[in-house]
């Protein structure tokens, strides 16, 4: 890359390693206002997925009549987290067409698996592109994939708002991680190969509460019984998981973990080359010709 006149190089080079002069290039990068909107909707999120838990065993309430609702605010807000950034930091054409190429290729990924035994290769994806461009562009991403996915596959219903909400969380988590501007090779593997076990594992855990309360007829030992302790109630969810969906997380959990080792560096790369070509956060400078 070309110095500027005063002989620096623009911010945004990639340095002789390949890397991006040691730090982390966000797509979207994080400020006061866009925390601020993700904790919002992540709070909101806490709330939909464990009131169930909490509310009167008389209220009659379920996701099916309040997922519309959540569906209707978590849309506004995943635009918040966008126009915070924007108020924030700015974030240009780029980044929006970064953030629809890999939705698509998320959308894509997901019917492969067809479901079957958990099997859901756009884990891997969304831990890594969560990875090279933050936790905002994370979140953003694995709600609009998830969303993108369910209306390619036909799978709209009152769950689709709290898959997004989770998938968001798990983009969002990989940015979270630590040495996004210093651990390379190897030990960046493992440690994306770890977190995609144990997000995959608590993506089905999560999405478990969505339905669990409202499940009828099964063994008294693993149902939920309105208006008992939540402890009890908690206990009971444990061994619904375990007795459930644990065949489907721990399938997941393994297929992230081949695919993050054995295809992540190519992808990391690949992202890599691609935010420091876009130049993200490269301050514009002009000069004398």
């Amino acid at each position: 890359m070309t110095p500027r006149g005063d002989g620096t190089v623009p911010c945004g080079a990639a340095g002789a390693d390949g890397t991006n002069a040691g730090r982390q290039v966000r797509a979207v990068r994080l400020g006061a206002r866009s925390v601020a909107a993700l904790a919002l909707v992540s709070a909101i999120g806490v709330a939909a997925f464990g009131w169930p838990l909490l509310a009167d065993s008389a209220s009659g309430l379920a996701h099916s009549a309040d997922a519309p609702w959540l569906f209707a605010a978590l849309l506004p807000l995943l635009l918040a987290v966008v126009v915070a950034t924007i108020a924030d930091t700015g974030i240009g054409a780029k980044a929006v067409a970064m953030l629809g190429v890999l939705a698509a290729a998320g959308a894509a990924l997901r019917p492969l698996g067809a479901g079957t035994a958990g099997i859901e290769p756009m884990f891997f994806l969304m831990v890594l592109s969560g990875r090279v461009l933050g936790p905002g562009f994370g979140f953003v991403l694995g709600a609009v994939s998830m969303f993108a996915s369910a209306l390619l596959t036909g799978g709209v219903g009152p769950w689709m708002p709290f898959q997004m909400l989770s998938m968001g969380w798990v983009g969002m988590g990989a940015g979270l991680l630590p040495g996004a501007g210093r651990l390379r090779g190897r030990g960046e593997l493992l440690l994306l190969a770890g977190y995609g076990a144990v997000a995959s594992v608590l993506y089905g855990t999560v999405m478990n509460l969505q339905g669990w309360p409202y499940l009828a007829g099964m063994a008294s030992g693993v149902s939920f019984v309105p208006g008992d302790p939540l402890s009890h109630n908690l206990a009971r969810f444990v061994a619904y998981c375990l007795a459930t969906s644990l065949g489907w997380d721990l399938p997941r959990a393994v297929v992230t973990v081949v695919l993050t080792l054995t295809l992540g560096r190519t992808v990391l790369r690949a992202l890599r080359r691609a935010t420091r070509r876009a130049a993200f956060d490269a301050p514009v400078a002009f000069r004398e010709p």
